[in-house]
């Protein structure tokens, strides 16, 4: 050994290092485990053992035979780190080869004509199902829409989505025009009847003076005076609300002092609030001090009902008050009266047309309910409320809230 060979192979034990010609111990260790199978499977050759070095190249006589034998150590010796072959048949096992693509055999066509028969059948299952269920609720809606009116059918709300939320408003349609057809039957039961009375004292009466049973005198003339001007009030009370209903109520708004129209409106009701026994009282403010733009007649028929009515329904030694206020951009219009008062679960309706507290359409008050419906159209055509509280036997108080200005034109259509 070299002096530099012997220098290196100190330097490389001192310094735990080794130089790049020499294996390292982990190198040495495979490569004493590829001569042992090397010269393992030269021996069962009968041929002579050779040396592997680094370079895989034998030592020694050489050949063909010595380099399978490196080949299959290094294969043999690499397998456990070697991830296993894939393989890929190109062929049957029989080995006839076959191109990609389906076998069209006839059992492997009966097969995808069954899957595909089947596919089909539910298909159709599921759609018909489906189908079924989204057309039941719609021939339902359409068979009661078809039947007659009078009969009002409901259709059973069962899911929902769009068409539950369709059968819902059918539903509330049928509702609401059931409610409405009640409240025609109701009131061409009242105009019947509203009509009916005084026609009848008026004919009870001529048929009297033709008999010779009563004598055409002044009273008999004011009699029947009295009939035919209560049936003028009701056809008028009729005409307005018709008229309020098609939308051809027209206002004609002009300035004007709301203490000095109710003073008016006042004035005109107390002879007959001194025929009743009843006191009719006014608190109004200063003539100058609250004016508002509205329809002068209009609002003397709103408050003229609310007087008649507060003065027929308070008993004799009762009082009636009028009064006013201003409210910001409104004016308040107090009717209070000490009468007999209306129930709490009375209260919603005493705006209705012919409705009465009395359900026995007793005349002995007078009226043809349809006064308080009439100032509520003429209130609302103003852009304003009117509301009522009420304790029975106590006092009953109707409240007019009306905005100073109404409109900018000169006439309005109330609806």
């Amino acid at each position: 050994m070299t002096g530099d060979r012997v220098i290196q192979q100190k330097a490389a034990e001192a310094c735990a290092v080794y130089v790049l010609d020499d294996p390292t111990p982990t190198e040495k260790r495979a490569l004493d485990r590829l001569n042992t199978l090397v010269r393992g499977c030269l021996k069962r050759q009968h041929l002579d053992p050779v040396e592997i070095g680094l370079s895989f190249t034998p030592t020694g006589n050489g050949g063909e035979a010595v380099q399978r034998c490196v080949d299959t150590a290094r294969r043999e010796q690499l397998a456990s780190y070697v991830a296993p072959p894939v393989l890929l048949f190109v062929a049957t096992p029989a080995g006839s080869a076959t191109a990609p693509g389906f076998d069209l055999s006839s059992a492997n066509t009966a097969r995808v004509a069954g899957v595909a028969a089947l596919v089909l059948v539910l298909s159709v299952a599921v759609t018909v199902t489906v189908g079924t269920r989204l057309v039941r609720p719609l021939r339902a809606l359409t068979d009661a829409a078809r039947r007659p009116t009078q009969q009002h059918q409901r259709v059973p709300v069962t899911t929902n989505d769009e068409i539950g939320h369709l059968a819902a408003a059918f539903n509330d349609l049928t509702e609401r025009r059931e409610r409405l057809e009640d409240q025609r039957k109701a009131m061409v039961s009242d105009v019947a009847h509203e009509l009916r009375t005084p026609l009848s004292t008026i004919r009870s009466w001529l048929e009297a003076a033709q008999d010779g049973l009563a004598a055409s005198d002044e009273a008999f003339v004011a009699s029947l005076l009295e009939e035919a001007l209560l049936l003028q009030h009701i056809v008028d009370d009729l005409q307005h609300l018709a008229q309020a209903d098609a939308g051809r109520f027209r206002l004609h708004p002009e300035p004007l002092s709301l203490p000095e129209l109710l003073d008016q409106v006042a004035a005109a009701h107390r002879g007959r609030a001194e025929t009743a026994g009843v006191t009719l009282t006014t608190r109004l403010p200063d003539t100058a001090a609250l004016t508002l733009y509205a329809d002068p007649v209009r609002l003397r028929q709103t408050i003229g009902n609310l007087l008649s009515n507060a003065i027929r329904h308070t008993p004799p030694g009762g009082a009636v008050t009028l009064s006013c206020r201003s409210a910001g951009d409104e004016v308040v219009i107090e009717v209070a009266d000490t009468g007999s008062g209306i129930a709490a679960d009375d209260l919603p309706r005493v705006f209705d047309r012919f409705w009465r507290a009395d359900k026995s359409r007793s005349r002995q008050t007078g009226g043809s309910g349809l006064g308080l419906a009439i100032v509520r159209q003429l209130t609302e055509a103003h852009g304003g409320t009117v509301s009522v509280t009420s304790t029975p036997n106590t006092q009953t108080v109707f409240t007019v809230r009306l905005p100073r200005t109404i409109a900018s034109a000169p006439t309005r259509t109330a609806r």
